[in-house]
């Protein structure tokens, strides 16, 4: 009888594993972060824009999340530390966004509570929600900059409510364009890289973040890599790190609505995609931005296993890089 339980007690871990069961809660800690050096970049969350667990999700494991939250599954975003010039910066206004300006302020010890900027990369719920919290019913801020592309801008001034964020200046836009540098400090720039993608409310947009060592390119949206001008193992080759857009492992996952409707490179594709990089260029790969349906959520799963056999990394919640 022992045996037996044991048996099935063995078959049900396999089984969660699989399907994105979040460990024991007494097995859930908190990183403690080194502090705040130089330039650096942070990740501050990996999860696609609606969360894990998601909303009206009948899977088993969205329903052990729902009994016991992982509090380290945040909708994806990046914070960027200028220590010397006394700067944060956030990357993406998520949901989450009470949480990771709490962990970027912790981490830059600077003795602010919200950041010197937000840049944002296009209007999905995921990327740019957050911003209400900067409004009079929560920290009711004033005047934090945040960084658009004239699509996002002209959406976040006519549209309500966050039109009421400008208007209050609880916001202040700060325009970008295009591949036009934006310099926030001797040691520190952005540059902004439009994407092709579902582009319904505004254009979207990646980031190369360039320190004074070191760069960063964060994609955490786009189509089919085919479908953009540029060619991706040529920006590759030209940063230290590359934040990728990996919603789906591949196109078998999601089988509740029609995945032609969502694109995305599926992380099989990118693979395939960069599988005659070298080692050390497969290694500036982290894929980020996963759906609740990703096993890659799940570092004991045989597809995360994949991933770092075939020489890529597996981005995860507040990994410090050294720009």
């Amino acid at each position: 009888m022992k045996k037996l339980v044991f048996l099935f007690l063995l078959l049900v871990g396999f089984a969660c594993a699989e399907s994105n069961a979040p460990p024991p809660a007494n097995e859930i800690k908190e990183i403690d972060l080194p502090p705040a050096q130089g330039v650096s970049l942070i990740v501050l969350g990996t999860v696609q824009d609606a969360g894990s667990p998601h909303i009206a999700c009948k899977r088993s494991c969205c329903k052990t999340l729902f009994d016991a939250p992982d509090p380290l599954r945040k909708v994806v975003s990046l914070g960027v530390v200028d220590k010397p010039s006394k700067i944060s910066l956030l990357f993406e206004a998520t949901p989450d966004i009470t949480t990771q300006t709490k962990v970027l302020g912790n981490y830059a010890s600077l003795g602010k509570q919200l950041p010197d900027g937000i840049f944002l990369t296009h209007a999905h719920i995921g990327h740019y929600s957050g911003l209400m919290y900067l409004g009079k019913e929560a920290t009711n801020a004033q005047k934090v900059p945040v960084y658009a592309m004239p699509g996002m801008r002209k959406f976040l001034e006519n549209n309500g409510p966050w039109s009421q964020l400008v208007t209050n200046e609880n916001i202040e836009i700060a325009p970008m364009v295009n591949h036009q540098s934006v310099q926030l400090s001797p040691s520190l720039k952005v540059i902004p890289l439009q994407v092709p993608h579902r582009d319904e409310y505004s254009e979207t947009v990646g980031f190369k973040i360039i320190g004074p060592n070191k760069s960063a390119l964060f994609i955490p949206d786009i189509d089919k890599w085919s479908k953009w001008e540029q060619d991706i193992t040529q920006i590759l080759s030209d940063v230290d790190y590359a934040f990728l857009d990996a919603t789906f492992y591949d196109g078998d996952e999601l089988n509740t609505r029609d995945i032609s409707e969502i694109p995305h490179p599926f992380v099989v594709e990118s693979m395939e995609r960069f599988g005659a990089l070298d080692s050390e260029e497969k290694k500036k790969v982290h894929f980020i931005h996963f759906n609740h349906t990703n096993a890659l959520l799940r570092d004991d799963s045989p597809a995360y296993k994949k991933v770092l056999e075939n020489g890529f990394q597996v981005a995860r919640i507040h990994e410090v890089f050294q720009l």
